[in-house]
């Protein structure tokens, strides 16, 4: 008969000059307490051994006993709960009470020695489990020894899984005023509630489990990374039963409804109901709620205690000094998890407005060389696939004799043909752009408060009528932006290389608006025609291309469609993949009705209006909202680029259609953003793409 084997480690002493911790021995306590419960994890108490601050030889002949009397059927789990330690070579050193800061190479236990005794073990299912700092450098030299396949229904699939707190660069937390550290947390809860058991068959495995975990790590910290490192079939490894009872249940639906930390009152109408049926009372369900969404409360309270922090560094001394700043990048990302993304309308709010001094700007205006008007560009039309996403349900067989029955729901992608009048312009060096024809129309901006996901700022919904214009085919890339940049400067000096993923035909990204009002202005003095960034409702009405719902595509997304986070979900829609990374444009393959492409997600692009709270007053003609001028400011920006630049209005402009790094509700046709125009220079989610108006040239 299989063995089910666990050691379980904690470490909260330690030699000199290195930290002690609280959480370790509870780390071990809660990990016992679940993998023992015979519902759960049904671990023989017999099989589990627990160590608490052992030496470096104590923790070393445990690790070897466990995986030397394993046998080949067997499951073998080691779950280390402590500090880890990197040398200079990236090499993961596990921290033991002997520990000392100037000699942890001879008194902690190397990774190294871990993976040695994982690959002499003939055991065929092997979890091991590091809540450490920089738990991921684990995957440094790691290689598996190849014991051949012999599947086993009790123990789930053969392999070995690492499942790491952290990646090889990055430091884990312990908790304020929280009994465990922040990853176990959340892989106790996932078993003794449940909730790891996406797919609800009752049983819960390695890649479940670490999913839910990882999920709820970076909804309280974003800035963390736990990590999975895979041999064989090592994610499908049987690690628990998920225990079935109406409060499992409930939160699995509270888990479903909620979106980045927010019930939605429809979600809770229909929580209501539920209670009643799964026969809880409202206190029960109340309480799982809160626990659902703790993680979220906590990250906005850590938002908070940096909004606080900056406050008070600002009012002691501004402009801030280098040391300072580095002192709150230490804060913001080592101790609060906080990601730069997650600051930035902080220091927007905070320091922006501050700020007294502009960049001086040459005040005499170029001379603009007269041209004869060209005509209208000669069109051409092209082909292209559009797509719907549509759900299928399906009924799938399973158990081992398959008379189990589950509905599965997925997400097809219906294509059709269609076409749309261009023009090409060349831009020299090879390089292109092309101008697709967007025809004029009517459309209702904004989005319904019915929608999922939706901000005050998108209502109210109003009707608005946009005349005709052309609009880049994709977001301006890397190549178009350098062959503009290399154009004689007008006003500003332009970065030819500014961003942070290389890639020809990938989008620009990490340039302020300034910077594509710049570029704008020289492609229109080299082209005789007017570019122009998009106005709010020009670039709304194209991503919409006739469509009401959430998304171009339908009223949910697929990262087969698009580049967002993964890890998010809308509607009824899936998981995806979270390439961490912008696209090259056209990637997917798929446009929207006008024939435009990469409108959800990759990069935020820049469009011309300054930002208003939400659309109160709004024009409804297409036409760029600034009440602190005409609007004609904006329609040559060779001619008017420093009286931008001088104006005394809000400096915040707005971002449309979300980025790689945003989850799905923030890549939506109605989503709005907004930033500072003046020196946003930093971010790898902001770029943007051209239109130009037919008929008007210079």
């Amino acid at each position: 008969m299989p063995k089910k084997m666990a050691l379980l480690i904690g470490v909260s002493e330690y030699g000199e000059d290195i930290p002690n911790l609280s959480a370790p021995p509870n780390d071990v306590a809660a990990m016992e307490r679940i993998l023992s419960d015979r519902n759960l994890g049904g671990f023989d108490p017999n099989w589990i051994t627990t160590l608490i601050n052992p030496d470096l030889a104590e923790m070393q002949i445990a690790i070897g006993n466990l995986f030397s009397q394993s046998e080949r059927d067997d499951l073998a789990l080691l779950f280390f709960s402590g500090h880890g330690i990197t040398d200079d070579d990236n090499h993961l050193y596990l921290g033991t009470n002997i520990t000392a800061k100037n000699n942890f190479v001879a008194t902690a236990v190397t990774a190294n020695f871990v993976q040695k005794q994982l690959s002499n073990s003939y055991c065929r299912r092997k979890v091991i489990i590091l809540d450490c700092c920089y738990s991921g450098a684990f995957d440094n030299g790691w290689h598996t020894k190849s014991v051949g396949l012999d599947l086993n229904q009790q123990l789930g699939a053969e392999g070995t899984a690492i499942l790491t707190s952290s990646s090889s660069t990055q430091t884990s937390f312990e908790q304020e005023n929280a009994a465990l550290s922040l990853y176990t947390q959340y892989l106790v809860e996932g078993i003794e509630k449940g909730a790891a058991d996406i797919d609800k068959d009752g049983k819960i495995y390695v890649q479940e489990l670490h999913n839910y975990a990882k999920k709820k790590v970076k909804a309280v910290k974003p800035n963390m990374k736990p990590e999975i490192i895979l041999e064989k079939e090592g994610y499908n490894i049987l690690l628990a039963q998920a225990p079935r009872d109406p409060q499992a249940e409930y939160r699995r639906l509270v888990e479903k409804y909620a979106k980045n930390g927010v019930l939605p009152n429809v979600a809770l109408l229909i929580l209501q109901s539920k209670r009643t049926e799964l026969g809880l009372e409202n206190g029960e369900a109340k309480q799982i709620e809160a626990e659902v969404l703790e993680p979220f409360r906590r990250r906005r309270e850590n938002l908070e205690k940096y909004r606080q922090v900056l406050l008070n560094e600002v009012e002691n001394q501004f402009p801030l000094d280098e040391h300072t700043q580095e002192l709150l990048k230490t804060y913001q990302q080592d101790v609060l998890g906080l990601r730069d993304e997650d600051v930035t309308n902080i220091w927007a709010e905070i320091v922006t407005p501050l700020e007294e001094t502009r960049p001086e700007l040459p005040t005499p205006k170029p001379e603009i060389p007269k041209k004869i008007p060209e005509p209208t560009p000669e069109l051409k039309t092209f082909e292209f696939e559009t797509g719907t996403l549509k759900e299928k349900i399906t009924e799938q067989k399973s158990g081992l004799l398959g008379l189990s029955r589950t509905t599965v729901s997925t997400w097809e992608i219906q294509r059709q043909r269609n076409s749309a009048e261009y023009f090409i312009e060349n831009l020299g060096h090879g390089v292109t752009l092309d101008m697709v024809k967007i025809p004029a129309g009517e459309f209702l901006m904004g989005s319904p408060e019915s929608e999922e996901g939706r901000l005050d700022s998108e209502s109210p919904q109003h009707r608005v009528t946009v005349d005709s214009f052309f609009m880049g085919k994709y977001p301006v890339t890397q190549a178009q932006w350098k062959a503009v940049a290399s154009l004689p400067k007008l006003h500003l000096d332009l970065n030819p290389d500014p961003s942070e993923f290389k890639g020809e035909n990938r989008p620009v990204e990490q340039v302020s608006w300034y910077d594509a009002i710049e570029f704008c202005a020289r492609l229109s003095k080299y082209t005789g025609k007017s570019y122009l960034l998009p106005s709010e409702a020009q670039w709304e009405y194209a991503c919409r291309a006739g469509t009401t719902t959430p998304f171009h595509f339908g009223e949910t997304i697929s990262t087969d469609v698009a580049n967002y986070d993964g890890n998010g979900t809308y509607g009824s829609g899936s998981q995806g993949v979270y390439r961490q990374e912008t696209t090259p444009v056209g990637n997917f393959k798929v446009a929207n009705n006008f024939g435009l492409f990469d409108l959800h997600g990759n990069v935020w692009e820049w469009c011309a209006d300054p930002w208003h709270k939400n659309y109160e007053g709004a024009p409804t003609d297409g036409s760029v909202w600034d009440e602190n001028s005409d609007g004609n400011i904006y329609l040559n920006y060779v001619d008017n680029l420093v009286n931008l630049m001088n104006l005394e209005s809000d400096t915040r402009v707005v971002l449309r259609g979300g980025s790689w790094f945003d989850f799905p509700f923030g890549c939506r046709s109605a989503i709005r953003y907004y930033y500072d125009r003046r020196d946003n220079r930093l971010s790898h989610t902001y770029g943007f793409r051209v239109v130009c108006v037919a008929g008007r040239t210079l």
